[in-house]
């Protein structure tokens, strides 16, 4: 791979603005897409387009024409590129030739044109027709003496409809084998929430930020990863609500921001303040911020303050006393040690809360990507159950999940431990029965390749082997595999790293029209705040030989299941008869569904805790304590870091789009390792010097990534970061939440140590 070397200029202004439409016409000029780029973004988000093919953030109720950020506008510029990656591509580049090349470099080839598979005796792939394409999947998945030995891998781009299609054929292939992006990310929210509200969802939805008196956001960057978010927060500030920032690393757009929209702030040069608390936490000590705060809570109402909701707490809650057993327990010193923060600050952020009637608590992955993730997530909902903030507007719990549809995957059945419920709903709809055993999230699926127990990979969209921790390792078990199939737009590592036999299939995109025997087709999306939209692409398909996501999975089933009961032909036509079959499985949230989704803005789901209804086995909203104040297990070692692994401002997941990060000041490199400049002291480090990273671990792998040039930067003591996925290899596949198997990214233990 090309040898980039970093340039750092610090980024003072403020995020958004004039930087953002600038990079937005840059991305639209590089892919060649100036015109049809500009009018795709148009209909982007709006009714009767389509969903944005980036974040998960929802959209507002159609208030303004441009209803896109930066980042969503180089999602559809790198999706509508006018560079191709065709059969004379392949023909001149072997296969370890292209795995010698970028991450960034493969982006940039284009869109891919037709299918693909792999040819060992000349190391290059070679065109295939569709029929034998699926053919080969087929006689693969029929030869498996046990379906649980096939792995069936789920993007969170992909739409609700073949989402659902995909569940189908699997379970009726016989294995609930879904690792899924969600088990690398928000797994915690699915698994944790359950136990305490009833829902693995966040219960805000966009309008509750019109009625919030304050706003919490921990451990998450909207202004890259969810830049739409912006506008809501810019809104609230300027009515003067309080927000409350926390992070081990001060992100600029949660400092200042400027509406690219705002015609006044454009042409003043001005900015919105957006932080009105900044929490500088260490990495993982949110958990003692959270009994901070609560602690505060407790020892105030028992002073006598009016602080709790007791009428809400007794009427909807169950483990007050224990909960507050365990936090009365925690002392002021353990409190700011683990956090990383004094006990003036803790203070300041517990009245803000107090004085709030409406709050609102976002979080990110800096969040859920623990030892303990599933667990911290039920802190966060502790501490809005102790003041009644559910079930009235402008509060709520909101995780700030990522890929466009990552959510609504998991509501239709993309899920490796399904309900029985669910399962006997299936069953009486489709008239096959289910499997009932757990299958596999993306950590086991892993173990399994591993262990020569998994032969088949089939990936629905992403970059597993980019995106999986212990990259080596997962590398390394993918290529003993009988086949692996890569169904995407564009090329990607995870095509490159494969099995004896390999499939590259080729997708209609997002913005792309879908035309089928009966007419033009639509797909849907929910979104962070469960609302389900239609998205329909406005392009021409970037080549005649593209199939719609659907119809690969339906064709999938029919060449693997030959006497199959479900009627695979007629979905691959009308797209209604499967939203018909959602809606007959899930009659509670999907009842009428074909109808409801013509609704302009479409609809929102049913979410209990908005109504105060809690789902739960008690009936009540459940205080679950998580006992001390660690989320990770400790590690004997002095000179142990905590390492997160982060995205730049021009990546979205494992897509890297160029190698800047304007908003960390980072130009031309991403091996770079972001570092308190008093850490780096005590260690005898020069800035700007080259260091490797190791992990501190005990199972016996050495793992080490080398080349990171040291930066600055105001990061809590104790806590360095470094962009995923160059850092993946160092993330052991063991070090993940028990509860969900997400990996803790956010808090990997390393030591720096100096190249020579």
């Amino acid at each position: 791979m090309a040898e980039h070397r970093p340039r750092y200029k610090r980024y003072d202004r403020p995020a958004g603005g004039w930087g953002a439409a600038a990079a937005t016409a840059k991305v639209l000029l590089e892919q060649s897409v100036v015109t049809k780029g500009s009018r795709a973004l148009l209909s982007m988000n709006q009714p009767g387009g389509f969903k944005c093919p980036s974040c998960a953030f929802p959209d507002a109720a159609c208030t303004k024409k441009l209803e896109f950020c930066e980042n969503g506008a180089k999602a559809l510029a790198h999706e509508a590129t006018k560079f191709r990656v065709t059969r004379d591509f392949f023909a001149q580049h072997s296969v370890t030739e292209l795995i010698a090349q970028s991450d960034h470099w493969l982006e940039m080839q284009g869109r891919l044109t037709e299918p693909m598979r792999y040819d060992a005796a000349t190391d290059h792939y070679v065109p295939v027709g569709w029929d034998d394409a699926f053919a080969l999947i087929g006689r693969h998945l029929r030869a498996l003496d046990s379906p649980h030995r096939a792995e069936f891998y789920t993007s969170g781009r992909t739409p609700n409809e073949a989402a659902f299609l995909y569940s189908i054929f699997v379970r009726e292939f016989g294995t609930n084998n879904f690792p899924d992006c969600s088990n690398m990310c928000h797994e915690p929210t699915s698994r944790g929430l359950p136990s305490s509200i009833g829902i693995g969802k966040g219960t805000v939805i966009l309008e509750d930020f019109d009625h919030a008196e304050a706003i919490f956001l921990i451990g998450h960057n909207a202004g890259t990863n969810a830049p739409r978010m912006m506008t809501p927060l810019v809104e609230a500030r300027k009515r003067g609500v309080p927000i409350v920032a926390v992070n081990p690393m001060p992100e600029r757009a949660l400092i200042r921001f400027t509406e690219p929209q705002d015609i006044v702030q454009m042409a003043t040069f001005g900015s919105t303040e957006i932080s009105s608390e900044f929490v500088h936490i260490k990495i993982g000590g949110d958990l003692a911020l959270l009994k901070g705060m609560m602690k505060v809570l407790f020892e105030r109402d028992a002073a006598g303050e009016a602080v709790l909701d007791h009428d809400f707490i007794a009427e909807h809650t169950e483990g007050l006393a224990a909960l507050c057993a365990d936090v009365e327990a925690q002392s002021w010193d353990a409190i700011t040690a683990a956090a990383g923060v004094d006990a003036a600050q803790i203070r300041r952020c517990a009245d803000i809360y107090i004085r709030s009637n409406a709050t609102i608590i976002c979080y990110g992955m800096g969040v859920t990507q623990h030892q303990r993730g599933s667990e911290l997530v039920q802190q966060v909902a502790n501490l809005l159950l102790l003041r009644g903030n559910f079930g009235k507007p402008g509060a709520g719990i909101s995780p700030i999940r990522g890929h466009s549809n990552v959510q609504g995957d998991r509501t239709v059945g993309i899920d490796e431990r399904p309900a029985p419920a669910y399962l006997d709903r299936l069953r009486d709809v489709f008239g096959f029965d289910p499997p009932r055993e757990h299958g596999h999230h993306s950590v086991e699926a892993v173990e399994a390749m591993l262990a020569g127990e998994a032969r088949v990979f089939i990936g629905l969209g992403g970059n597993f082997v980019r995106a999986v921790p212990d990259t080596t390792r997962a590398c390394a078990a993918m290529q003993r595999l009988d086949l692996t199939v890569g169904i995407a737009t564009k090329l990607n590592r995870g095509h490159l790293v494969h099995g004896k036999d390999a499939l590259i299939l080729p997708v209609i995109a997002r913005s792309e029209r879908i035309e089928t025997a009966r007419g033009e087709q639509f797909v849907t999306i929910e979104d962070s705040m469960s609302n389900v939209t239609a998205s329909r692409g406005v392009l021409d398909p970037a080549s005649e030989h593209l199939l719609s996501e659907v119809e690969i999975v339906c064709r999938m089933a029919m060449a693997t299941l030959p006497g199959s009961k479900v009627d695979w032909r007629r979905y691959i036509d009308d797209y209604d008869a499967i939203r018909d079959k959602i809606a007959a499985v899930y009659p509670a949230i999907y009842e009428g569904f074909s109808q409801r989704i013509r609704a302009p803005m479409g609809f929102h789901l049913d979410i209990p805790p908005r109504r105060r209804v809690w789902p739960t086995p008690t009936g009540k909203a459940n205080f679950l304590v998580l006992p001390g104040l660690a989320v990770n297990a400790a590690v004997d070692d002095p000179a142990m870091l905590r390492l997160a692994t982060v995205r730049s401002h021009d990546q979205f997941n494992t897509t890297i789009y160029s190698y800047n990060d304007r908003y960390r000041g980072i130009y031309g490199d991403r091996m770079v390792l972001f570092m308190n400049a008093d850490d780096r002291t005590d260690r005898g480090l020069e800035a700007g010097a080259r260091v490797a990273l190791e992990t501190i671990a005990d199972d016996g792998t050495a793992r080490r990534v080398e080349g990171l040039t040291l930066i600055d930067y105001p990061m809590s003591r104790g806590s360095v970061a470094g962009y995923y996925p160059e850092l993946n290899p160092l993330l052991p596949l063991a070090f993940h939440d028990r509860v969900s198997g997400c990996p803790a990214a956010k808090a990997i233990p390393v030591r720096v140590v100096a190249m020579s």
